[in-house]
This record gives C-alpha cells, sequence and structure tokens, in this order.
C-alpha cells in the first residue's frame, strides 16, 4: 500500500469508530494486565466471562495474593492454561507489590519482565491504559498488515515496526485497535469479508472474496 494509500484507510476507520476500545473488560491498569495475561490463547469473551466475577472482588495485586492461586483457579478455570495463568498472575501480583508498591510499571522493559508478560501484553497495557503510541501485534494485526500490503513482515516484531514506520501521527493513538478489530471481524483468517471491508479498494489483497 502506498502512503497515501495507509493515511486514507486510518481515515476511513476513525470516521467509522472514532474511540475504538479494547473488548477486555477492566477497572484500573493493574486488572487490565490480569485480564491481557489471561486472554493469551483465549478470546475477550471468554476472559470477561471469567473476570467479571474475579475483578467484583479483586482490583489490586495485594487483594490477589490474598486470594491465593488456589481461589483464582476457581474463577478463571474455564480459560485455556489456566494452571500456567494463575501462576502467572500470583508472581507477577508479588512482584508488583515488593518492587512497585502495588503500581503497574509505566515502561515495557518493567513489564516485559513480569510473569506471563511479552511484548505484546507490554504493548496492550502501555496504549490501552495510558495512551502511548504502541502496536500490539497479535495474530490479527499480524495478518492484516501482512495481508493488505500495509506492513509486510515475517515476525510480528517486524510487523510492529513496519506499522509504526507507516502509520501517520494522529492515527497511532488507535491503530492498533483499528487493526484488531477490523481482523478480527471483517479481515478474518479463513473467509475474509471482503464485501464488508472499508478499505477494499485500498487493500493490496490479491485474493478478495466476491461479494
Amino acid at each position: 500500500m502506498t502512503p497515501a494509500a495507509i493515511e486514507e484507510a486510518f481515515r476511513r476507520f476513525q470516521a467509522a469508530s472514532p474511540e475504538p476500545k479494547s473488548e477486555l473488560a477492566y477497572v484500573n491498569p493493574y486488572t487490565l494486565l490480569v485480564a491481557v495475561v489471561l486472554s493469551a490463547q483465549a478470546t475477550d469473551v471468554g476472559v470477561n466471562r471469567a473476570t467479571g466475577p474475579l475483578f467484583a472482588r479483586v482490583t489490586t495485586p495485594a487483594q490477589m495474593l490474598e486470594l491465593g492461586e488456589e481461589g483464582l483457579r476457581a474463577y478463571i478455570k474455564t480459560i485455556g492454561l489456566f494452571n500456567t495463568k494463575a501462576k502467572n498472575v500470583i508472581k507477577l501480583s508479588e512482584i508488583l507489590l515488593c518492587e512497585y508498591g502495588g503500581d503497574v510499571p509505566r515502561d515495557r522493559e518493567a513489564l516485559e519482565q513480569l510473569p506471563g508478560v511479552g511484548r505484546k501484553t507490554a504493548n496492550v497495557v502501555l496504549n490501552v491504559a495510558w495512551g502511548e503510541e504502541t502496536m500490539a501485534v497479535d495474530t490479527h494485526i499480524f495478518r492484516v498488515g501482512n495481508r493488505t500490503g500495509m506492513a509486510p513482515g515475517k515476525t510480528p516484531e517486524a510487523v510492529e515496526r513496519g506499522l509504526l514506520a507507516v502509520v501517520p501521527g494522529p492515527y497511532r493513538r488507535h491503530a492498533h485497535h483499528w487493526l484488531i478489530l477490523h481482523g478480527r471481524y471483517v479481515c478474518k483468517a479463513r473467509k475474509p469479508d471482503c464485501a464488508a471491508c472499508i478499505i477494499r479498494d485500498l487493500c493490496g489483497f490479491t485474493e478478495k472474496t466476491a461479494g
């Protein structure tokens, strides 16, 4: 895609959804961090179903440690890999309490040192909690970046770098949300809904579906 096409694509995304939001439910940066850790290889809907009751009781690292690993597992047992995720959430809660006074650090490197937190998770937290212009490349953004020709790359980090280089400044804050939602609901993996795509005429995908 040309720079002009990319700018037009984001202009359309913004016009269609001026203030896109994360579909994960949370009440503060800590619960956002927990929700994103739990969302690995799980759907946002499934995570929200489990965290609704959990976050009604737990909103701080101290409360999570009081609940304990066994108590946490009871809330999240419907989520895939819940045993490992419960261990990670308890460990990261201990670190946050001991090293950061219970606060979530506003620093990518510090976030990535927490159990269960990778670059994508850190980028989500930085963007959603504090509005930083990060690009959290999940499977949806990786697919959209490559399929459209917007930012081709063989790895998530390559696509991340590519998108940060080509997305115009005014659109960077919300860019990852627009791309995630576009990939989740329109530019789907198995059967992209090109007929419903608002950037169809700009996209470089050569196998567009009919309609």
